[in-house]
């Protein structure tokens, strides 16, 4: 089936990959996948057991791409290439997911303070049936932080809607002390592998 047009569909609720895709002149329409329903998330993001961290979030963002796929055939909605991410925080072997509350986003500072960890952010592109996908790893180092900063820094709402409980871009930047990889990576984009799908797919970037 031929594209309706040289947009594409984000399956994101994320607000950081909405300004990702802007940045590189990417056209997109959002195609959410639902968090509640009566049977729970469309897509689970449970992690199986044994699973490694590098298979995890590639799986769940295999997933979510090929549902939001799936809607948009239902849906009959117009035939476009569906772009889905996810990113999860990754130290000692342990995934840290978006934490609950404030003692669980205190509980990650603290076991992130003063150490390297992994953010690994997978990204797939579902067109004409098939799916292609990359996912990028970054160290990121953070200075050892007080308790009254995580604890400032947790009264905030920046903690609770990210992997880790932190964002990068946000207020905890002041918490980094280095980074090796991709910056939009951690962000939860990494544009540059993110425009090389979509370029190899004939969509336009820039």
């Amino acid at each position: 089936m031929k594209p309706a047009d040289h947009k594409i569909y984000l399956a994101s609720k994320s607000p950081r990959r909405r300004e990702l895709l802007r940045q590189i002149g990417v056209e997109f329409e959002l195609l959410l996948l639902r968090d509640q329903s009566p049977r729970g998330p469309e897509v689970s993001e449970e992690v199986l057991p044994g699973e490694k961290a590098e298979d995890y979030v590639a799986r769940v963002t295999r997933e979510k791409a090929e549902h939001a796929a799936s809607i948009m055939l239902v849906r009959r909605l117009p035939i476009r290439p569906v772009l889905a991410a996810d990113t999860t925080v990754v130290i000692d072997g342990r995934i840290l997911g978006k934490p609950a509350n404030e003692e669980e986003a205190m509980d990650m500072l603290r076991l992130l303070s003063g150490r390297t960890h992994q953010v690994m952010t997978s990204v797939a592109l579902h067109q004409d049936g098939g799916l292609t996908q990359s996912t990028q790893v970054s160290d990121v180092t953070l200075a050892t932080v007080t308790e009254d900063m995580m604890r400032a820094y947790c009264a905030t709402s920046e903690p609770y809607d990210k992997a880790g409980g932190y964002g990068i871009q946000g207020l905890a930047a002041v918490f980094i002390e280095r980074i090796a990889g991709s910056y939009t990576g951690i962000m939860g984009l990494p544009l540059h592998e993110t425009a090389k799908l979509l370029q190899q797919s004939g969509i336009p970037v820039l």
